[in-house]
């Protein structure tokens, strides 16, 4: 092929993964987990926030849902945040410590 040519689909090699090496998660105890309560942006409605979880997608949506059942309200889980509706501190870092966390209790 002339340099500089037109190719219309990318060499074999070029559509290869890269293949370094694999970073563990790091485990659930090491984990800097906060909970906050904090109102800040939410029509003064009270909300739980827990920063610091290093889980994937699934892993988010499966906390959720026990935090959620547990707890007795609703929630979401956004950009590696966890809300919950209503001061649940205590009740949040309460099943996070079942769940082998270490969540320490952050701002207000």
């Amino acid at each position: 092929m002339p340099k500089g040519g037109w190719q219309e689909f990318s060499s074999g090699d070029s559509l290869q993964r890269p293949s370094g090496p694999a970073t563990d998660p790091t485990p659930k105890a090491e984990q800097i987990v906060r909970v906050q309560p904090t109102r800040g942006g939410r029509g003064g409605k009270t909300v739980t926030v827990i920063r610091g979880l290093e889980l994937d997608a699934a892993g988010f949506k499966g906390l959720l849902k026990k935090l959620k059942s547990r707890i007795g309200s609703g929630g979401t889980a956004k950009d590696g945040v966890v809300e919950l509706q209503g001061d649940q501190v205590e009740l949040t870092l309460e099943l996070l410590t079942k769940e082998g966390y270490r969540p320490k209790r952050a701002g207000g």
